[in-house]
């Protein structure tokens, strides 16, 4: 069986096909600028080869269809029996991967409004493959909520009348798929790190952080939607309730959740750029980049200094996504001055984005792992939809 995945940005699709149980892709890619003027689709192949072409998708539905155009020249849609999509929001229903029926189509929609820059484009990426595909291939959700499940009760509530725990304002935590992908990882190339106390940053346009603690999620930055926690490309983070009534006093709503989804974090801070690359580049001369980076690195270093508290200690520290993978001079200024928890970067390592980056000897071991979540929702995907037709047979 092959098995496509689709992870819905918002402004970006990325996609992967798989085969062999989902352990083996043969080719992966992108639509980009989503909504926008200039995009491109890029697909490389398990082979190293990789072709781009300029693409205009007016929405996500288009973004869908363009791949599997895409795809169905090549001769690769062939054989596909199953669809895996990213779903960011799964809210208190789903804890774990789902079948895409009516009820959880239904279910994801009514979470659209806590999660309105993924889980929307997610679902018009579902009807789209149902319209190309045809309702008979089965899709199947895998959720960035379903890892945090495991947190202690004390560490998902606010506090807030209990009465809105109950109707589930609770924090929910995300980024799970990459985590999950991360945890496999350092199972596979460190058995006895994984089993012990571990942070990981997952940093890229969207960003947070998670302790860990035997392999199981203990707690997380980010909270009731993908707005909290650290600095992020166009979301703010952590913000004092007080800021946002004092604003609701002169803004609309509608008016207040693009800012708090779309203008702010390293945008809003620099005025110029959501885009971590761009920002490095121009720390030297202009002020308002320096101080965007400044303050994702500050809000980063204090937030991994709370999750080692709530973990009792350190043992390992991993980097992973776009910026955490990539950025060396981020990596660095997140662990400068932390020391005193055993964290020591190599600069030579940390230079060259080195599967460790911290020195030898030290007591917290610094990993580079690169993301996949991709591959994690082909192995979700797989499996379930594997079980569905055994138990239709």
């Amino acid at each position: 069986m092959r098995v496509l995945t689709i992870n819905c940005g918002s402004s970006t699709l990325k996609f992967g096909l798989f085969e062999s149980e989902g352990e083996r892709f043969l080719v992966r890619g992108a639509v980009d600028r989503i909504g926008g003027s200039g995009g491109n689709v890029e697909i490389y192949s398990e082979r190293g080869e990789k072709t781009v072409r300029p693409a205009s998708a007016g929405d996500h539905i288009w973004a869908a269809l363009l791949v599997m155009r895409q795809l169905d020249r090549c001769g690769l849609l062939d054989g596909v029996g199953a669809v895996g999509h990213r779903i960011v929001h799964g809210g208190a229903r789903f804890s774990g991967p789902a079948l895409l029926d009516p009820a959880a189509l239904k279910g994801i929609e009514a979470l659209g409004k806590l999660a309105p820059l993924h889980n929307r484009p997610a679902l018009a990426a579902i009807r789209a493959v149902r319209e190309a595909l045809g309702p008979e291939i089965p899709q199947v959700a895998a959720f960035d909520t379903a890892f945090h499940r495991t947190m202690p009760h004390v560490a998902r509530l606010f506090a807030l009348p209990r009465r809105f725990a109950d109707e589930g304002v609770v924090r929910y935590g995300f980024h799970g798929l990459s985590y999950e992908y991360v945890v496999g990882e350092l199972r596979r190339l460190d058995p006895e790190a994984a089993a012990g106390r571990v942070v990981i940053a997952h940093l890229g346009n969207g960003a947070s952080m998670a302790a860990v603690r035997e392999g199981v999620g203990v707690d997380t930055t980010m909270g009731f939607t993908p707005s909290g926690g650290l600095v992020m490309g166009t979301r703010p983070g952590d913000l004092d309730p007080g800021v946002i009534l004092h604003l609701l006093r002169s803004m609309d709503p509608g008016a207040l959740r693009e800012l708090v989804n779309r203008e702010s974090g390293l945008l809003g801070v620099s005025g110029t750029s959501a885009d971590m690359r761009d920002l490095l580049e121009r720390v030297a001369e202009d002020p308002r980049a320096a101080e965007a980076v400044a303050l994702f690195c500050y809000a980063a270093k204090k937030s991994l200094g709370s999750l080692a508290a709530a973990l009792g200690g350190l043992d390992t520290l991993v980097f992973t996504g776009g910026i955490g993978e990539h950025a060396s001079a981020v990596r660095w200024r997140i662990c400068e001055g932390l020391e005193f928890l055993g964290i020591r970067l190599d600069p030579e390592r940390n230079a060259q984005n080195a599967p460790v980056v911290s020195r030898d000897g030290e007591p917290v071991a610094v990993h580079v792992i690169p993301a996949d979540e991709d591959l994690t929702i082909a192995r979700h995907t797989y499996k379930l939809a594997r079980f569905t037709s055994q138990e239709g047979a």
